[in-house]
């Protein structure tokens, strides 16, 4: 065998071999920040409302976690059936 092609087994995948330049990119691949509880809790009770802005929606879905949307939109619906039901009882009684 080669000498070069014992250095391309050697190398893991997609990586160039050692003696090659790497290139880098010129902008900085930065995540995006996790947004709070409260960024969460605006975006679902936007969601419920079915009043959602295309900027705001991507942003969103970019920064907030789908376990925190999926428990807040349970805890939001919840809510929102107890006052349903609250109401009733107030009315009817």
């Amino acid at each position: 065998m080669h000498a070069s092609q014992d250095a391309v087994r050697a190398e893991p995948m997609g990586l160039p071999a050692s003696g090659q330049a790497q290139e880098r990119s010129a902008v900085p691949l930065v995540a995006p920040s996790q947004a709070s509880f409260a960024d969460t809790l605006k975006a679902v009770s936007w969601s419920f409302f079915g009043v959602r802005a295309r900027r705001s929606h991507e942003r969103d879905v970019a920064r907030l976690n789908p376990l925190h949307v999926i428990i807040t939109g349970v805890l939001l619906a919840v809510i929102f059936v107890l006052s349903l039901i609250a109401i009733v009882k107030f009315v009817v009684s």
